[in-house]
Formats: structure tokens, C-alpha cells, sequence
């Protein structure tokens, strides 16, 4: 008797199954992120991505638009790359103290900034 998993067993597990089921809980998870689609919308959505488990994913990823939140996160992450990739030490210490002075960081988490940016 074979007791283990065949090398074809853990071929498809880790190849084809995980990636499968990631997309399809990321899937569920976007659909329940968005703010555009009408409860009734998402439910039929959620019908058909649990019935359809794989195919209702490749729909969804298809037929989904690209939302003005996407939009704003996507230029988020940039400006926030191009600033980490550009900035000096001292551009990263005037950006921590405006955030400071508008009040989006509080005094403790300042100076644990402040002192983690001395110490690069």
C-alpha cells in the first residue's frame, strides 16, 4: 500500500490547487471590499464565484472594473515608491516633521520614526 502523497499528488497540491483557492478567496475578499456594487450585485456575484469556483473567479477577474479606489491606491503606492527611492535622509525627516505638525503622527510615533531614520 502507498501510504504518502505520489510526486503527481504534491505536483498538482502545490502547482495548480493553492493557487487555485488563493484566487478564489481573493476573489470573495475583493468582492466584499467593494463599495460600487449593490448588496444585490455582490450576492449574485457570491453565487456564482461559489458555484462556479473557478470559472466563476476567472468571470469575476475579467468582467471587474477598475474602481476610482484602485486608481488612488495605485498612485499612492507610486508617489510613495518614488519618494522612497529619491528621497535623502533629510527630505525623509522635513516629510516626518509636516506629517507630525498636521497631526498625523503623534509625538511617540515621531520620535520612533525619527530615531529608526538616524539609525540608516
Amino acid at each position: 500500500m502507498n501510504d504518502g502523497i505520489s510526486f503527481w499528488d504534491g505536483f498538482l497540491l502545490m502547482l495548480i490547487w493553492i493557487p487555485l483557492i488563493m484566487c478564489w478567496a481573493f476573489a470573495l475578499i475583493d468582492l466584499f471590499r467593494r463599495d460600487d456594487l449593490s448588496g444585490w450585485a455582490k450576492a449574485l456575484w457570491i453565487i456564482a464565484i461559489i458555484i462556479l469556483p473557478f470559472l466563476g473567479v476567472l468571470i469575476y477577474f475579467i468582467v471587474r472594473p477598475v474602481t476610482a479606489q484602485d486608481v488612488e491606491t495605485q498612485e499612492e503606492y507610486a508617489k510613495e515608491v518614488d519618494f522612497e527611492k529619491t528621497a535623502t535622509s533629510v527630505d525623509r525627516l522635513a516629510k516626518l516633521t509636516e506629517l507630525h505638525e498636521k497631526g498625523v503622527l503623534t509625538d511617540e510615533q515621531f520620535e520612533k520614526k525619527k530615531a529608526k531614520l538616524i539609525r540608516e
